[in-house]
């Protein structure tokens, strides 16, 4: 089967839990289409820059305990969106598996390199000073990474390479992982399982 006539790979999620609730429609052979609303401006700056580089169509929309803090919203859409990634992959067949990628933002320089392996593993070093970027604490930042790469089950490894502003060392980062996953998912036009194995997991 070619890339023109392949299905495109698509998923919803409903993710409805004490602290917050996630609807989420995924298209990763899409145009870079976000429209997306989670309470927390940063995060939503953030996952619209990673839509916009992965080529990902996606519509996100959470509602979260946002009185309480950023946590458990950042948390709960990453997972979202890995659950979404790894419903896609399926048995994770034709897909060219590892990914790569450089990307700066003026004096910032992130690198993110993926392996959809189907197990997850995740190298987040951001090297991130201050508390907060807008309403997203800095912290939430790499667990947003650590959370979409154990469900999505890749490893996932992001270091910020050099940089002094923080909001540019974290959306570099952010497109980085987005150019290498938008590699990793590629098909190959194989139609088989990419591992001497025979599986993937």
């Amino acid at each position: 089967m070619n890339d023109e006539n392949a299905a495109v790979r698509q998923a919803q999620v409903h993710r409805k839990t004490r602290e917050t609730e996630i609807r989420l429609s995924l298209v990763v052979d899409g145009s870079g289409k976000a429209s997306v609303g989670t309470g927390v401006g940063f995060l939503d700056h953030m996952l619209v820059s990673l839509a916009r580089h992965a080529r990902f169509d996606l519509a996100l929309s959470a509602k979260g305990d946002l009185a309480v803090d950023d946590h458990h919203t950042t948390e709960d859409c990453a997972i979202a969106i890995g659950s979404a990634i790894d419903q896609i992959l399926g048995d994770r067949r034709g897909i060219t598996r590892f990914g790569h990628a450089y990307a700066p933002l003026d004096e910032a320089l992130a690198r993110a390199v993926v392996d959809l392996s189907g197990r997850p593993w995740a190298e987040v070093h951001l090297t991130l000073h201050r508390a907060s970027i807008g309403d997203l604490a800095c912290e939430n930042i790499a667990h947003f990474f650590r959370s979409l790469a154990t469900t999505g089950r890749f490893a996932l490894h992001i270091d910020v390479l050099r940089g002094d502003n923080d909001h540019h060392k974290a959306e570099a980062a952010f497109k980085a992982c987005a150019l290498a996953l938008r590699q990793a998912l590629a098909r190959d036009g194989s139609g088989e399982v990419p591992s001497t194995k025979g599986v993937l997991g």
